[in-house]
């Protein structure tokens, strides 16, 4: 959004308020953001002029899924058994929690895949139940 035009109109008092209002909107989201970084990031994102910029570079810099972290995902959701000390909802949530990173980075398992690595993660003794 850029700065309107001055003018004595009311419609250019009213797209000057417009503007003023999402400036510090805008303002506020911009340290909001870089609020959030660590201090060795906030200079490669400072020269942003606005929120969405610097959100949309933050999306191109830090959305593509490596090679490394794509199989790092799997290996983690392939491997993972039940700790012991976990109770069976706790459990059933991290699982869900590594399913929802798995589609967040475009894994698409099948239900029945899930079921079975679900399964799999089980101790021996609650999968021999009968």
């Amino acid at each position: 959004m850029t700065r309107p035009p001055e003018g004595n109109t009311t419609q250019s008092r009213r797209d000057l308020e417009a503007f003023e209002t999402w400036f510090k909107k805008d303002r506020c989201a911009r340290f909001t953001l870089l609020s959030c970084m660590y201090d060795d990031l906030i200079g490669a994102y400072e020269h942003c002029a606005t929120a969405k910029e610097m959100w949309d570079q933050l999306r191109f810099d830090f959305r593509g899924t490596s090679v490394t972290r794509f199989r790092s995902l799997v290996l983690k959701f392939e491997m993972y058994k039940k700790d012991h000390k976990n109770l069976m909802t706790e459990h059933l949530r991290i699982m869900s929690a590594m399913i929802r990173d798995l589609k967040n980075a475009e894994v698409a398992f099948s239900d029945e895949h899930q079921v079975q690595v679900v399964i799999r993660s089980l101790p021996d003794s609650w999968v021999n139940m009968r």
